[in-house]
């Protein structure tokens, strides 16, 4: 063979190859994180492994900067306008309630409790999203335990009746309801002037969310009793990772099973930080949260057995009712997952 025509040859195999890598479609990530959030360097470096792993672009973009209501992240992610989407599960189960399953009020009141519900619920909760939403579910991850922030003085449940309280999930407002306070649907970006010009006197969320949120600012109580993990989830559009080779898919898995493990201990390690720092404790390492100076209620055994007894006679029933109407023996899946792993029952 002419050794000239060869080495052209090999150039140009090289050119097109290079040319078919550039021509590849970038993978588009649509992302909750900003970069004053906790979690932003844990998903920015599952981007980076990805990025370098699979020889892949990504096309990050945020709901915040792009003007979009994080409730329609299913709608995205079905529709394929992204291939990767993050979703609050609270929001996106208005589009289907048997998503809120995996993190029912009251049911996981602390993160190991948490992560066994999620582990039973993720075969069934995956299938779900793939028969209705044509996306598959690559990561479930918690942004932490869900707990009272008030502008008043608050030392148990009792002190929320009559306030106004805001919520983010069906059964959250349920709760709410039952302890005599009036729930207020908001969105995280809500909260703080809502706290500020007494639309709401509480807020219910993660102590590291307050904190980057400044909830501290404008409220002054904080009643450590987890109701929920507020779990979150990555999703991918079940057509673009159809197209993925095996190779690929297992790739992806890998990098996105990292993640999940890495945001699972940050919202162990984040959330007691953000406590300390929200109480003005010496213990606050004033990284990734700043110093306040809130009061904090102790948080009684009659409040936790009252938070589960609602529980079982009120959100476990209207959350059934509600699902088995768009899903027929949803309670029964119920039963046979979550509620074996956590010792309770839909009756």
């Amino acid at each position: 063979m002419n050794p000239i025509r060869s080495l052209l040859g090999a150039v140009l195999a090289v050119s097109l190859s290079a040319g078919a890598a550039m021509a590849q479609a970038p993978v588009r990530w649509l992302s909750q994180s900003q970069a004053v959030s906790t979690q932003f360097p844990v998903e920015n470096a599952a981007m980076e492994r990805i990025t370098t792993g699979l020889n892949v672009r990504i096309e990050r973009s945020e709901f915040q900067g792009l003007g979009i209501n994080m409730a329609d992240a299913l709608r995205l992610v079905r529709a394929g306008t992204f291939d990767v989407v993050s979703a609050q599960i609270g929001l996106a189960s208005r589009d289907d309630p048997f998503l809120e399953g995996i993190d029912l009020i009251g049911v996981s009141t602390d993160l190991e409790e948490l992560r066994g519900a999620v582990n039973a619920f993720r075969e069934v909760f995956d299938a779900r999203i793939q028969q209705r939403f044509g996306a598959k579910v690559v990561a479930i991850w918690p942004f932490g335990s869900q707990v009272f922030f008030c502008s008043q003085p608050i030392r148990t449940l009792d002190d929320l009746r009559g306030q106004r309280v805001r919520s983010f999930t069906a059964s959250m407002s349920q709760l709410l309801e039952r302890l005599g306070a009036t729930p207020v649907t908001l969105s995280f970006p809500e909260v703080y002037p809502a706290l500020q010009r007494g639309v709401a006197s509480c807020g219910i969320t993660s102590p590291t969310s307050a904190n980057t949120g400044k909830w501290p600012e404008v409220t002054t109580h904080l009643l450590p009793l987890s109701v929920s993990g507020a779990v979150q989830a990555h999703l991918v559009n079940l057509a673009w990772w159809n197209r993925q080779t095996p190779a690929q898919r297992e790739a992806y898995l890998a990098q996105f099973s990292r993640m999940e493990n890495d945001l699972w201990d940050l919202a162990r390690t984040t959330n007691e930080d953000a406590t300390n720092c929200s109480l003005g404790r010496p213990e606050c390492l004033r990284q990734a949260h700043q110093p306040f100076n809130m009061t904090l209620a102790t948080v009684s055994d009659a409040d936790k057995t009252r938070l589960r007894r609602i529980s079982e006679e009120v959100i476990l029933s209207e959350w059934a009712a509600r699902c088995n109407r768009a899903y027929p023996g949803c309670a029964q899946v119920w039963n046979d997952t979550v509620g074996r792993a956590r010792g309770m029952a839909i009756r």
